[in-house]
């Protein structure tokens, strides 16, 4: 049985979706339309979230507002994937969107700061599915070799919503308020959603084995615990790790013991959530600890500049938004251009290496931050660091697709994401609580000989917002930016090695012919044809 309407004399065997250059363009709309979205809302909410977390009181907690998102995305990406294999990718696809759409809902609507991170949470569960969805479907339709050519519109839309959103937060931020930064998506959610009901046509299959219950649950403790060890002194009521604490222990302990039990799970069932086997291929397992890399260390930087920019110099949020342009130029450049290499070489190993190595440089460059840099030098440093992600972030996942069956496609995918997503989750919370942590210290070396008469009331990390700072006395305002800076720009030096590391290990990746099938016709579940067919 198909998604697509199909004449009741369909001879058995026959394939089910006739892949014509119009189809395919259809189906690339509406995955243009879910990626848009995703990508939109993970950089709309930058820029105004030093406002969003002063405005609720919870500046120190500024973190847990994105690493909410991203564990929730991590949770679910392989449940999107596996489900996708299993059942098709139609239903899962407009499911992640609708619930997408009433996380945002719940978002704009929130009362306080933990109202908020528990929507944004629900807004993870569904941007996780727009994303792995959208690649997966990708791989369904266009072959490996010609992936390329379609990855290059898709870098395309992440860069046009990178530059709208952080412009669009700002603007929101700075005139009708930070909700509206929430509200954007319910319109746009409920076009992709229009969309993909009625253009996303692909078959749909009957699982013959078991879904991995177990191993969905395992694997979401195991995130949980994992994401709550790394932001432990951000969230703790001391504010700092006491390995005498019950509650810290008792996590470390379940988080262990869940990480075993998950792995034990998946050699045993029949049919695994993340197959083990996987990793045997050298050309999966270098790519997908690439993308792990790539998490922990593209996230965390990524999520503090519009912040710096806003504390250090003062700039609004719409400002801001428009100072970080020239790390998205550098991002669309090399994402297009890598991508249109690769579909006419067939060639894609050089990519990865280059794109490490130069995002590594860009981090190094990023460790010189201070508060009177020049916006020049400073879109420079940040140039790099785009320019070196638009290499990688789309070939591992063309790499991943290319090493494995083309009915394991969406596990795959699903596996690279999740791993790229949990080290976003890790390394965001760890990069918050060293920078939180110094930037306490700071202020309290840099305020110790102030008399308490010219302190504001509640002064402190959590009171500080841009609009704060910028009503303070002008002796305690440059002491509480270059509190800030020297608190931001050495953090950088904690994602260096991880960028060093990335470098070194995408030497190892065996570069494996790319396939000239798209996934369904591999799988006789459809044909390609060069004109549309009369259905």
């Amino acid at each position: 049985m198909s998604d697509t309407a199909r004449p009741t004399t369909q001879a058995p065997g026959e394939p089910e979706l006739v892949l014509s250059k119009g189809t395919v363009y259809v189906i690339f709309s509406a995955l243009l339309a879910a990626m848009f979205l995703s990508a939109l809302d993970q950089s709309v909410v930058g820029t105004a979230l030093p406002t969003i977390v002063g405005d609720l009181g919870a500046a120190q907690d500024e973190g847990w507002i994105i690493t909410a998102y991203l564990l929730a995305i991590a949770i679910v990406m392989p449940i999107y994937g596996k489900i996708g294999d299993l059942r098709g990718r139609r239903l899962p696809f407009l499911v992640a969107i609708a619930i997408f759409v009433v996380g945002s809902t719940g978002s704009a609507l929130s009362s306080s700061f933990v109202d908020l991170v528990v929507w944004r949470s629900v807004q993870g569960l569904g941007a996780g599915g727009l994303v792995i969805l959208s690649q997966a479907i990708i791989a369904d339709i266009v072959s490996a070799r010609d992936r390329g050519r379609y990855m290059g519109p898709m870098g395309a839309v992440f860069g046009i919503a990178t530059v709208a959103g952080p412009l669009l937060g700002g603007w929101f931020t700075d005139g009708p308020g930070w909700r509206w930064c929430f509200w954007l998506n319910v319109p746009i959610g409920l076009i992709a959603f229009g969309i993909a009901w009625f253009k996303l046509r692909l078959p749909s299959r009957t699982p013959s084995k078991r879904f991995d219950f177990g191993g969905a649950l395992l694997m979401a403790v195991t995130t949980a615990g994992i994401v709550l060890l790394t932001s432990w002194s951000s969230i703790s009521s001391d504010k700092k790790y006491d390995w005498s604490s019950p509650a810290l222990l008792t996590v470390l302990v379940v988080t262990v013991l869940a990480l075993i039990a998950f792995l034990v799970v998946e050699t045993r069932v029949a049919d695994p959530l993340i197959p083990l086997h996987l990793f045997r291929s050298r050309t999966f397992s270098v790519s997908v600890s690439i993308a792990l890399i790539l998490g922990m260390t593209m996230f965390a930087a990524l999520s503090f500049l519009p912040t710096f920019l806003q504390m250090a110099h003062g700039y609004g949020a719409t400002e801001s938004g428009l100072l970080m342009l020239p790390m998205t130029v550098g991002l669309m450049i090399t994402a297009i251009g890598s991508g249109l290499l690769i579909a006419r070489s067939g060639r894609y190993k050089i990519y990865p290496i280059l794109g490490m190595g130069i995002a590594t440089i860009g981090l190094v460059l990023l460790t010189q931050l201070t508060s009177d840099i020049s916006m020049l030098t400073f879109g420079a440093m940040i140039f790099v660091l785009g320019f070196g992600l638009g290499l990688v972030l789309q070939t591992i996942v063309i790499a991943v697709q290319n090493s494995v069956a083309p009915e394991m496609v969406g596990v795959a995918t699903s596996t690279n994401n999740f791993l790229r997503e949990i080290g976003a989750a890790v390394g965001t919370s760890v990069f918050s609580t060293v920078f939180t942590s110094k930037l306490t210290s700071n202020l309290a070396d840099a305020t110790k000989g102030l008399p308490a008469s010219e302190m504001p009331k509640d002064f402190g990390p959590d009171s500080l917002t841009p609009d704060a700072v910028k009503e303070l006395p002008a002796a305690l305002h440059d002491l509480v930016v270059n509190a800030y800076t020297d608190a931001l720009a050495p953090a950088f030096w904690y994602l260096v090695p991880l960028g060093a590391l990335g470098f070194v290990i995408a030497f190892f990746m065996k570069e494996l012919k790319l396939s000239d099938q798209a996934g369904l016709v591999a799988r006789g579940a459809a044909v390609e044809q060069g004109a549309a067919v009369e259905r």
